[in-house]
């Protein structure tokens, strides 16, 4: 796909230049030595290359775009979401665990960064916080008491819980064994909820995202899903969904450097609505 993309965008140029060249008379009225016709060729030929490889390099040095959805701006690009502003998105599991030991949570993750270098409070005060919020009644989920490390409680996937400048929201699906795992199904039905819930809170603010699911849930029937299909299923669901953040408002989708390699942004931008 990016190589059609950037042969689209290596002929525009081609055609601008040739436009160009028709709309000056060039190549209508002017009479081009013969000694000089193929060096004028071999000239153009030499330009087009040039343009080919600027575009070429262009496309693979993208580190940020921005893409109208539904007339919502969506920006793209490679970070820090701790460095964002506004609101941040924290991708918990469904039973909102605090217990960052590598096994319940990972220290390497935005959740296990969260807690351990980003939270003012001892994590001891956010259990409690999060056990004392107001969730609407459909957001509360069974109990699981046979669960021996971690919290029994489970939360609906895509309830949101507002703390400060972050959104702690239910992402993952644990199973016996607490690894992250959801199916494709449940992938879908977080992200709808989500938005649907970061309509109802994000109070004007701009609101920042990671590529949920990236690296660390496996999509059972889907192991060779990537970040880049991971990106666009966020973007096909945003734009599906009702939420629309009014300006000045946007959604920043933060990717981790390491992991940049792996999404076509260019491909993404020349989509229309990203997808």
């Amino acid at each position: 796909r990016q190589r059609h993309d950037l042969y689209a965008k290596y002929h525009d140029y081609d055609s601008e230049i040739s436009d160009l060249l028709g709309e000056c008379g060039v190549l209508l009225f002017v009479q081009v030595p013969e000694s000089w016709r193929l060096r004028g060729l071999a000239l153009l030929a030499l330009v087009l290359a040039i343009i080919y490889v600027y575009v070429w390099l262009r496309a693979n040095k993208l580190r940020s775009i921005s893409v109208k959805i539904e007339g919502t701006t969506v920006k793209i690009k490679v970070g820090d979401i701790f460095e964002e502003d506004d609101l941040k998105v924290i991708a918990c599991n469904e039973y909102f665990d605090t217990i960052v030991d590598d096994k319940i949570i990972a220290k390497n993750t935005v959740n296990g960064a969260f807690i351990t270098s980003y939270l003012d409070i001892p994590v001891s005060h956010l259990d409690a916080f999060i056990e004392s919020y107001r969730f609407e009644e459909n957001e509360v989920g069974s109990v699981n008491s046979n669960r021996t490390s971690g919290k029994t409680q489970r939360y609906r996937l895509g309830t949101i819980v507002r703390y400060g400048d972050f959104l702690l929201t239910a992402f993952a699906k644990f199973d016996d064994s607490d690894r992250a795992t959801l199916t494709m199904p449940e992938y879908l039905e977080f992200l709808m909820n989500f938005w649907d819930r970061v309509n109802k809170v994000y109070a004007g603010k701009s609101v920042s995202v990671t590529v949920f699911g990236s690296g660390i849930t496996r999509i059972k029937g889907h192991k060779l899903i990537n970040d880049e299909e991971l990106l666009k299923i966020m973007l096909w669901t945003f734009r599906v969904s009702e939420m629309r953040f009014k300006h000045p408002a946007i959604l920043t989708i933060v990717i981790h450097g390491s992991k940049i390699d792996k999404i076509d942004l260019f491909d993404i931008a020349s989509a229309r609505h990203g997808v």
